[in-house]
Formats: structure tokens, C-alpha cells, sequence
């Protein structure tokens, strides 16, 4: 017999997911290949074209987990965000027993697995909060969408779409700005919000909004920045860009010659994570890293990601309180300014 006597709550938060270890590198690789929100192809080609892409990368992309020691830190991370958003709802809903629980996209634990886990819990109201700041097809629509064909439970479900400028979000991140700021000392130095790269064309054909709100979340950071009396000359640039396609740009490397150029050192903030992973570890802080000591670069500082972050776990806990006071999708704080097909929000507008 359960010792509450309100709701049963399920939050569940959403991430990409990091192979454990080296042998799950390879699986990783294809489950993420073979997502048709990142190669849009009928599954009988992208199936076999993922096994071959995965194969080719693999040895790449485990040298790069072996510098991290041997795989992912990010399932240890949410795990300690899902821990700390647990501890901090727990007294705002004292009556009612609150779960909170990780889906990963592409490895474990994979949401059909999660979807079992809090199927067996029996929730009355679910909150499906996903982890990634900013709305985008590769991301968020992909997450949601698995989870709303393999969920077959109980519970009335919100849905957090976005939350791009939600205040402890963006106050964290302008505070670890700020002490990075205050090691550059006087030397002259760039903001770079750095953050993760997709396809010109999805802005184009999908209607992705995911570009918009990068700039609105930089756009409320600079803001608070300056609010705070610290003015910074700031660049938005774009990372991890793989295949032939046109990406967002411009590119970190490209924003890097650029500060070279300009005679500045640079402070890069990963803008669209809110854990350390291997594009933050490796792909910042070695490649870059090593990319701006060749440009003569200096200072070379990262801010790093918000983690556990009392400020921040305090906004995914504003976050998830504000989806149980209503129903259906809605961003935490402000979402899409423009009009945007694949926004979820104007979606279910339009359908009503």
C-alpha cells in the first residue's frame, strides 16, 4: 500500500543517450543512424546505409570514448539530474509520489525500456520533459515521437517542448560565463555559444525552429550578462558537423579563425548541452582546443555544462510543476516567435 495519498507523477526526461563502453559504440551508432529524423530515407535503404556508416565509424568514435574512459559520461550525468529534479519536487508535491525517470533515444536505457518501467509504476499524470533546451526535429520530435508509439500505460500526459529561456537555464549559464570572464582577466576575449549543428535544409523543408531558439537562448544569456554589467562581445556558431549536406554555420573551427583573425582569445560556451558528453569533452576541449593553440588562440576557456546546477535543476522543477498545471504542449517560459511547421505547439493549434 503506497504511503501517498494524491497523484502518482512520472516525469520523464529525455537525452540522446552515449554507448557504456567500447562493444556498445558500434549499436549506438547505428540506432542513431538509423533514426529517420537524422537520415530521412525509407527504411529499407537507411537500415542497410546505418549498418555501413556505423561500421566506418566505429574505430573513430571509440578512440574518441577512450579518451573519456571507454564510453559516455552522460547517462552517470542525467542520472544525477534526474536524482537532483526528484529531491527538488519532492517537497513542492508532498502529496503525491513523484518519479522521475531517463529515456534515451539511441542507447540505454532505451525508451521502450523506460516506457515498460513507468507503465509498471501506474501514473495518474505524466510530464515528458525532454533535456534538450532548444526544439528541434533530430532531437526533441524524434524522442516524443518514439515515446508516443511504444507507451501504453496509464497517465494523462504534458508535454514540455522547449524551454530556450527559461530563467535558471539561462542564469547558470551566464554565471559560468562570468568566471570564465574573470580568468581571462584584461585579455581581449569572444564569447563563442557553440552548439550542435543540423542541416541548413531542415530550416528550409521541415520548418525546424531549432535555429531560432539558439539565438534566443544566447540572445537572453547576453542580455542577463549585460544586466549584470558585463558586456561581451559574443558569436553563435555551429559543431559536429558530419556528411555533404549545407549545416548551420558558421562551423566552431570557422569562428575560431576568425578570433584568430581578429587578434581575440575566446570563452565557448555549449550552448544547446546540459551535460558533458563526448562533444564537450573531446569536441571542445581537445579538437577545438588544439584547433585554437595552432591559431594562436589565447586564452582558450570552456564553460562547462549546467549538470546539477542548483539554479538550473530548480528550472527543469519550474518546468515540470508548469506542465501538471495544464494540459497538452507548451514550452517552459518562451517558446517559437516565428511561425513554424514542425513547432508542436502551433501544430496542435492549428488541429484544435
Amino acid at each position: 500500500m503506497t504511503p501517498f495519498s494524491g497523484r502518482r507523477i512520472a516525469v520523464v526526461l529525455f537525452n540522446l543517450g552515449g554507448p557504456d563502453d567500447q562493444a556498445s559504440v558500434k549499436p549506438f551508432l547505428f540506432n542513431l543512424f538509423n533514426d529517420r529524423a537524422i537520415i530521412g530515407l525509407p527504411g529499407i535503404v537507411r537500415t542497410p546505409l546505418a549498418r555501413r556508416i556505423a561500421g566506418r565509424r566505429e574505430k573513430t568514435a571509440q578512440a574518441n570514448y577512450a579518451l573519456m574512459g571507454g564510453g559516455s559520461p552522460l547517462l552517470p550525468e542525467t542520472r544525477k539530474q534526474a536524482a537532483a529534479l526528484e529531491a527538488a519536487l519532492a517537497p513542492r508535491l508532498p502529496d503525491d509520489e513523484v518519479r522521475v525517470f531517463i529515456a534515451m533515444r539511441y542507447w540505454s536505457p532505451l525508451t521502450e525500456e523506460t516506457a515498460v518501467d513507468v507503465a509498471a509504476f501506474g501514473p495518474d499524470d505524466i510530464v515528458l520533459l525532454p533535456l534538450y533546451p532548444q526544439f528541434s526535429t533530430t532531437t526533441t520530435e524524434s524522442s516524443l515521437k518514439l515515446w508516443s508509439a511504444v507507451y501504453a500505460g496509464t497517465g494523462e500526459s504534458r508535454t514540455v517542448c522547449c524551454w530556450p529561456e527559461a530563467h535558471g537555464w539561462v542564469d547558470v549559464q551566464a554565471a559560468a560565463i562570468g568566471d570564465q570572464l574573470d580568468k581571462a582577466g584584461d585579455r581581449p576575449v569572444r564569447v563563442l555559444f557553440s552548439a550542435h549543428g543540423i542541416p541548413e535544409g531542415l530550416i528550409r523543408r521541415k520548418g525546424d525552429p531549432y535555429q531560432e531558439q539558439v539565438e534566443s537562448t544566447v540572445a537572453a544569456v547576453v542580455a542577463k550578462l549585460a544586466s549584470d554589467g558585463r558586456p561581451v562581445d559574443h558569436a553563435i556558431c555551429y559543431q559536429s558537423r558530419v556528411g555533404p549536406l549545407k549545416w548551420l554555420g558558421p562551423s566552431t573551427p570557422e569562428a575560431l579563425e576568425q578570433a584568430a583573425a581578429d587578434g581575440v582569445g575566446v570563452v565557448v560556451v555549449p550552448i544547446a548541452f546540459v551535460s558533458e558528453h563526448v562533444e564537450t569533452l573531446v569536441e571542445l576541449d581537445i579538437e577545438y582546443g588544439e584547433l585554437a593553440r595552432r591559431l594562436g588562440v589565447a586564452p582558450y576557456l570552456r564553460v562547462p555544462a549546467v549538470g546539477i546546477a542548483p539554479a538550473f535543476v530548480d528550472a527543469l522543477a519550474g518546468a515540470a510543476l508548469h506542465a501538471l498545471s495544464r494540459t497538452g504542449v507548451a514550452p517552459y517560459g518562451p517558446g517559437c516567435r516565428g511561425d513554424w511547421k514542425a513547432c508542436p505547439c502551433q501544430r496542435e493549434n492549428r488541429a484544435a
